[in-house]
């Protein structure tokens, strides 16, 4: 007596390696692509350059010229944050101690949250009352009113205080 091989028995198609193949990576790749897209759009394209920068073609300039000055008087500051206000310690160089100081603090991706405060002389450095969000990275900029130096630095995530100093080594 022979016996018949049994049919082989038939799987839902989900089951079936090669339909995943086929259809799930392609359509896997196009949700990638549409989440990048959306990201991207959110984002808005924040540029977290806060320079006036002029393009002409595919060259992009800036004014250096308060960088370099910063260099030469080897200006230097420490910037301590506070649970209710901001400190400007330990600053160093040849400037004037009266003049007024302005501490910008630019979010990395998110323009809106850009922080622009005044500092107020006292008897140990400057300071400005803000409560400032320590969970992500912060680039600072210091500067006076007339804009004539600037030194720079970056506080990191969850850190309480950063140096600045001139964007250009050397010298």
């Amino acid at each position: 007596m022979t016996t018949k091989p049994d049919a082989p028995a038939s799987r839902p198609f989900w089951k079936e390696p090669m339909v995943w193949l086929v259809w799930g990576l392609p359509l896997a790749s196009v949700v990638a692509g549409i989440w990048l897209v959306i990201t991207a759009v959110r984002a808005g394209g924040a540029d977290p350059v806060i320079d006036d920068v002029q393009r002409v073609s595919q060259i992009q300039t800036t004014d250096l010229g308060p960088d370099e000055r910063a260099r030469q008087r080897k200006l230097s500051a420490l910037v301590q944050i506070r649970p209710d206000h901001v400190a400007l310690t330990a600053v160093t160089g040849d400037f004037a101690r009266e003049a007024s100081l302005v501490l910008v603090l630019t979010h990395p991706t998110d323009a809106a949250q850009d922080l622009r405060l005044p500092l107020a002389r006292t008897t140990r450095g400057w300071t400005a009352p803000a409560q400032i969000d320590t969970r992500h990275d912060w680039n600072l900029q210091l500067a006076p009113e007339n804009s004539h130096w600037r030194i720079r630095g970056r506080l990191q995530k969850d850190m309480q205080a950063a140096r600045l100093a001139p964007s250009l080594g050397g010298g």
